[in-house]
């Protein structure tokens, strides 16, 4: 199921921080962020946002491109960033324990549709586009998302 879609705008990075650190508050441990959009669109600074609102704002959060998977334990709960662009198979995430990490831990996933069939149920996920004039982002929950949504923004 999937709820009403809301769109934002971006005119600068800290109101895209401000964002994230609001998106911060609402998760929690088997939570799902789908971060997508081309290259340049901000997925990593938004995620980066997230990981130091919830770990600590001098929390280095180096880009998960080459590793595939960084992982932080906070207060929150442990956190799993992850960038899929170079998956040559979505059973790839399997093999790194995405998968699994969808149900314990908080999981921030950059191009998600590699996942394929893997995608869960129950997701928040944000498309980012970039223009000349600001970052967007368009958010599409998915699942029990909706209501959650719905209730805090």
């Amino acid at each position: 199921m999937r709820g009403r879609e809301q769109r934002l705008s971006f005119r600068s990075e800290a109101e895209t921080a401000r964002f994230g650190e609001t998106l911060a508050g609402l998760l929690r441990p088997g939570d799902v962020v789908l971060l997508a959009g081309d290259i340049g669109a901000g997925k990593s600074f938004l995620a980066r946002a997230i990981i130091r609102a919830l770990c600590g704002a001098e929390t280095d959060v180096p880009s998960p491109t080459f590793t595939l998977v960084q992982t932080y334990d906070c207060d929150a709960g442990e956190i799993w960033h992850s960038d899929l662009y170079r998956l040559s198979d979505a059973d790839e995430a399997l093999e790194l324990g995405l998968i699994d990490a969808f149900e314990t831990a908080i999981n921030l996933v950059e191009w998600p549709d590699h996942l394929g069939p893997y995608l869960p149920e129950d997701a928040l996920r944000i498309d980012m586009t970039a223009t000349p004039e600001a970052h967007k982002a368009r958010l599409i929950p998915i699942g029990k998302w909706a209501e959650r949504l719905e209730d805090a923004l």
